[in-house]
């Protein structure tokens, strides 16, 4: 790690939507309608109410969250460590970062040891990668990660 001296009262500022809102078609939410149904009838014929139950409250959720906006998050790194939005990362709690570059939007991959939120994809398209990657391994090492498996999926689901 370099020298995190030269660092102290720096501040790298962008702002970013939470996520790529993709708008959805009326099929989407008949298919989603049809699919929910379909495993909340199954669930009641195999005599299990509380699983159709279940289905249909996350079909619910599932269609409502597929129409909200999504909000536009405030980024912050500092000599303390990384703000997302109202989450504050000490560095002591950032395991690993790596900047993943060349695809169509830039990404910051961060390795947290929070129980809750041990991964972050964060979009660093307003701010120079080189400008980040060169802050952040003054306070944390700087390791190969990819994007985690259950962010992918809700990016093929569209969220």
């Amino acid at each position: 790690m370099e020298n995190t001296e030269s660092y102290k009262g720096h501040t790298i500022y962008w702002s970013g939507y939470e996520h790529q809102h993709e708008e959805r078609s009326s099929d989407w939410f008949w298919a989603l309608g049809v699919i929910a149904t379909s495993a909340a009838v199954t669930s009641i014929l195999f005599g299990n109410v509380l699983f159709a139950i279940l289905i249909v409250i996350a079909a619910f959720t599932l269609g409502i969250l597929a129409t909200k906006e999504p909000e536009i998050v405030e980024f912050l790194i500092t000599d303390k460590g990384l703000y997302v939005g109202d989450s504050f990362y000490a560095y002591a709690d950032i395991r690993a970062f790596w900047i993943e570059e060349g695809k169509e939007e830039n990404t910051l991959l961060v390795d947290t040891l929070k129980t809750f939120a041990p991964h972050l994809v964060i979009p660093i398209n307003e701010v120079s990668p080189e400008h980040v990657r060169e802050m952040l391994s003054a306070f944390a090492v700087e390791e190969e990660l990819t994007e985690p498996i259950s962010h992918k999926l809700l990016e093929l689901l569209g969220f």
